[in-house]
């Protein structure tokens, strides 16, 4: 086969498919690859696999097994990831009106309201007060909110260091920022529970690094105990030096929610996550493969001897015309791997035959095959038998023997 024959057979409306599903098995490899649930995703790509391979090979008893597991693993992934199902479908409804925003710009419009946070974290950290400020990415986090209270205020240093202040009911919790806005304050966000990562810190640092598992969102900890600064994203928290390092990673996150449609940022698109677009590219084609081009039907015909079986007691067949039959059998292309034509058998059954000649048509019913191929046609449909009965058949053999000595 070449590559142009796998183009034409391939198709466009192949390629749309192909590439549709390569990108929706990469969205989640990266979703799940800022989880904790990653390996959980390795071990199903693992089993799928060993799946399609018992399939590919024939293995009858390892499909089966495989197909009644995968009915009750298909209830199992849906309670066990149903967060990050939840989680995915509203990335796809937040993100479409987030497309087309150039990154440059984002950052340009956003300069106030970064240099009021560098500023107000500046602050905080000199007075030695604690904060928890969480910025608002592409993900919806509302429903990991609880408790706060609304607000709607422009983002400015003033405006968080009074509600930072230790002496205001509201400072404990976390603030919430999307775009240039303070939406609401002393929220009570999720704990995190990878005790690796957060050593020894506390609750604020706990509650930042649980947001920034569950969305994209940018947290940002003051520590008023040690009067140092921290910043969780990505599934990770990690310390940061100083308000320069915090003021390019404000800008790197905006840049990041709303990216470039320059060429560069395209260049960087195919530079990013590289790993999971190979193995989302591969897996898309394997399962084209497997479940498109596999499936194709294919023709192929066979000849093939007759047997006869099961006749009186007191007759034998002499003579069959023709001895053999030709038949065309159809179906998926992998049902012909690992086939040959001893797997298929043409029989006729003579419980009421009688001594003569006599012309028997073919059907269905006197061929066995493997499952999943189709009967396509049958080339003679009619079969003539010479029957004869056990002892004149045998005197005729005799005779016949006799006279070819005498010769």
């Amino acid at each position: 086969m070449t590559v142009f024959s796998v183009i034409e057979e391939i198709g466009i409306s192949g390629f749309i498919d192909i590439a549709v599903l390569t990108v929706l098995i990469y969205s989640i490899l990266v979703w799940f690859k800022r989880t904790r649930t990653a390996f959980v995703v390795k071990g199903m790509l693992i089993m799928g696999g060993a799946y399609l391979l018992a399939r590919q090979l024939g293995l009858e008893l390892t499909t089966t097994l495989f197909q009644g597991f995968f009915a009750i693993f298909l209830i199992a992934i849906v309670v066990f990831f149903q967060e990050e199902i939840k989680h995915f479908f509203e990335q796809i409804a937040s993100r479409s009106s987030l497309w087309g925003a150039r990154g440059k710009t984002v950052v340009e419009s956003r300069r106030g309201t970064i240099d009021a946070i560098v500023n107000a974290v500046k602050s905080l950290v000199r007075e030695r007060w604690g904060g928890l400020i969480a910025i608002r990415g592409k993900d919806p986090i509302v429903r990991h909110l609880d408790g706060g209270f609304d607000l709607d205020g422009l983002v400015s240093e003033p405006l968080l260091r009074s509600l930072f202040d230790p002496h205001t009911p509201g400072h404990d919790g976390a603030l919430i920022i999307r775009d240039d806005r303070v939406t609401a304050y002393s929220c009570h966000l999720p704990l995190s529970k990878s005790v690796g990562k957060l050593q020894y810190h506390g609750t604020r640092h706990a509650a930042a690094l649980g947001l920034a598992e569950l969305t994209d969102a940018l947290c940002i900890v003051i520590s008023e105990e040690e009067g140092t600064i921290s910043v969780a994203e990505n599934g990770n928290i990690h310390p940061v030096k100083d308000s320069v390092e915090l003021n390019g990673l404000l800008e790197s996150f905006y840049r990041r929610i709303a990216p470039a449609t320059d060429i560069s940022s395209w260049r960087g698109f195919f530079k990013r996550n590289y790993r999971e677009k190979t193995i989302a590219l591969a897996v898309t084609l394997l399962l084209w493969f497997f479940f498109v081009h596999e499936s194709r039907v294919e023709y192929r015909s066979f000849t093939i001897p007759i047997e006869y079986e099961s006749p009186p007691p007191q007759l034998v067949v002499e003579r069959g015309q023709p001895n053999e039959v030709e038949i065309t059998l159809s179906g998926p292309k992998r049902s012909f791997y690992f086939f040959s034509s001893s797997k298929i058998k043409t029989t006729i059954k003579l419980f009421d035959a009688r001594k003569g000649k006599t012309t028997l048509g073919l059907t269905r019913s006197n061929f066995s095959f493997p499952d999943g191929l189709v009967l396509e046609s049958i080339q003679p449909r009619e079969v003539v038998v010479t029957i004869s009965e056990k002892a004149a058949l045998g005197a005729s053999r005799d005779s016949a023997d006799a006279t070819t000595k005498a010769q």
